[in-house]
């Protein structure tokens, strides 16, 4: 979905935050810089924490990659990040049937692939025929894309305009098109040769990676710096009529970690910085002398979660009782305590989350959900009910063995690193032996999408407004059902449910019966707690002052419209 992707779903946070204090909320500014006459040239200057694992986005999982990727391609559609609506992109229009089961979308004529070449029903045809639809290629977007078990049929008119065929109507098409589109002409041969699935790796030349956004790759320097360079035949323009994007690059300085990010940025090396909670005490006396301003863009969309592994093939039979056991779940849901999070870590930036579905996402979010207030009594008494035992002050299960597990997440994350702290402290509180080693985030992505070796994670996802765009973690056999993925049949009645749910939601064309549906969905997640929620953040940004045409939600990604971006 181009710079507008989720996650994956996955991307990364949400909320009306009762944590902030009335002095923090005065002193941020919300989401814009002053600004002058835009510029051409110059070059914007982030950084990221991982290197790229590479530049595929179809078969992205993480982060790392879509924040490359989302400067390279494009949907036929896109959501407004300040309204929610769905605009055209690649699609100029749109028109559909009266039973809403036949949608025909005519595509701009002024788009040229990086090569030259133009853009066509052809390359759309094919991007989802022969990638998203493939089951030879582990594409998120299959999920999402698929009504019931069945595909949209999608063929091609003429040169622009392509018609979309859907088994019964679907409510969230819109929403669901904005999967990037690839180019035919350079992958239709490397699908046909089975080698998609390792095309595109980080060791391409560059110039070989062909999309239709407003940046190119320019250069990659391992572990060092990301370089885009800027599309010249680019098709979007500003409200002048002149062309974008302004900036003639953006060079993206991989760090180490989070700790790294902010001295780049006190440094003068970064034009930007997305904020943990903890740099606001540190920057805010800096504004003025630094040229800087914090930008606050609210409660964010994205969640923070820890989930057990439920998949019997990779784990210990005991432990798989252990974390397949709702009660064992709910128990741990009641041991985490989230104000301390909230004080601790998060400085007052952020409140309990509690529902799948942030407070952002606005219409869907079910504020009526189960909420586990922390309380080591109840987690205790739960445990006990549940047939667990306490010897010598260590938590065993009902045959004897002590419950001990390994908790990951990422390293580069101190955020993630501070939360996982507490919760190893919470539960060992319980009596549980908890082994916490934050990792790599490559490293951690393959133990989840691949060999699924793991016992507990923490992890994020970006989140968004449609619940259906989450249909490849929630539905169970989604790719990304991590805590036990690609399941044949649902494993338990509950995930049959879900599915159902999601079935049902994806074709009711009502907004209020579709709410209601999803509202469901977010009870039996808290109910089953196979996903353990933390803290919504509020998302905060620094930006030098040289720095015009920033637009600042927390409903996109950090810099959503960026090739009106220009530096003063």
């Amino acid at each position: 979905m181009g710079r507008y992707k989720k996650i994956i779903a996955l991307l990364l946070l949400v909320a009306a935050l009762s944590g902030i204090s009335c002095t923090q909320k005065k002193e941020e500014k919300k989401g814009a810089v002053q600004e002058g006459e835009p510029k051409y040239g110059g070059s914007f200057v982030l950084d990221v924490i991982s290197d790229p694992k590479s530049f595929n986005p179809v078969i992205a999982k993480e982060t790392s990659t879509t924040a490359v990727t989302g400067y390279l391609f494009e949907g036929l559609t896109q959501m407004n990040p300040f309204t929610t609506e769905i605009e055209p992109n690649l699609a100029k229009s749109w028109e559909f049937s009266k039973d809403g089961k036949v949608w025909t979308f005519y595509l701009r004529d002024d788009v040229k692939w990086f090569d030259g070449r133009p853009l066509t029903a052809d390359d759309v045809v094919f991007t989802y025929n022969q990638l998203y639809y493939n089951k030879n290629i582990p594409a998120d977007a299959r999920d999402i894309l698929t009504i019931e078990g069945k595909e949209i049929k999608v063929e091609r008119v003429d040169d622009h305009t392509v018609r979309f065929i859907l088994p019964k109507p679907f409510a969230p098409l819109l929403s669901a098109l904005g999967f990037d589109i690839l180019p035919r002409h350079i992958l239709e041969p490397v699908v046909k040769a089975g080698r998609f699935n390792s095309h595109w790796g980080v060791d391409t030349p560059l110039a070989q990676i062909i999309g239709t956004g407003p940046f190119m790759l320019s250069e990659y320097a391992p572990s060092q710096r990301i370089v885009l360079k800027k599309n010249p035949n680019y098709w979007k323009k500003d409200k002048k009529g002149n062309s974008l994007p302004y900036l003639d690059n953006i060079t993206m300085l991989i760090v180490p970690d989070l700790n790294s990010s902010i001295l780049k940025f006190q440094a003068g090396e970064t034009s930007m910085l997305s904020m943990r909670p903890e740099d606001y005490t540190v920057l805010k006396p800096q504004e003025g002398k630094g040229n800087f301003t914090i930008l606050n863009a609210g409660p964010t969309l994205s969640t923070t979660f820890l989930i057990f592994n439920q998949n019997p093939k990779r784990i210990p039979s005991y432990k798989w009782k252990w974390f397949t056991n709702k009660a064992f779940r709910q128990a741990i849901a009641h041991a985490i305590d989230k104000e301390a999070i909230i004080n601790n870590v998060m400085f007052g930036f952020a409140s309990p989350q509690d529902a799948a579905m942030t407070v952002s996402s606005r219409f869907f979010h079910n504020p009526n959900v189960r909420k586990y207030e922390y309380s080591l009594e109840k987690a205790k008494k739960i445990l006990l009910e549940a047939g667990f035992t306490y010897k010598g002050g260590a938590l065993h299960d009902k045959d004897g063995n002590p419950v001990e597990f390994t908790f990951l997440t990422n390293a580069e994350n101190t955020v993630r690193v501070n939360i996982g702290n507490i919760i190893k402290s919470d539960l060992q509180k319980l009596g549980m032996k908890v082994n916490f080693q934050p990792i790599l985030f490559n490293t951690l992505v393959t133990k989840l999408d691949a060999t699924f070796d793991w016992e507990a994670v923490m992890i994020g996802l970006t989140g968004g407004v449609e619940p259906h765009n989450g249909k490849n973690v929630w539905y169970s056999s989604g790719q990304l059902h991590m805590w036990y993925p690609k399941q044949q049949r649902p494993a338990t009645p509950w995930e049959a449910e879900i599915d159902r749910l999601f079935d049902e939601g994806a074709a009711e064309l009502d907004k209020e019966k579709r709410k209601k549906t999803y509202w469901m969905w977010q009870e039996i997640v808290a109910e089953e707690s196979p996903v353990i929620y933390t803290v919504t953040p509020v998302a905060l940004h620094a930006v030098r002052n040289n720095v015009g045409g920033i637009k600042i939600t927390a409903l996109a990604g950090v810099i959503p419209y960026i090739e009106e971006v220009y530096i003063k």
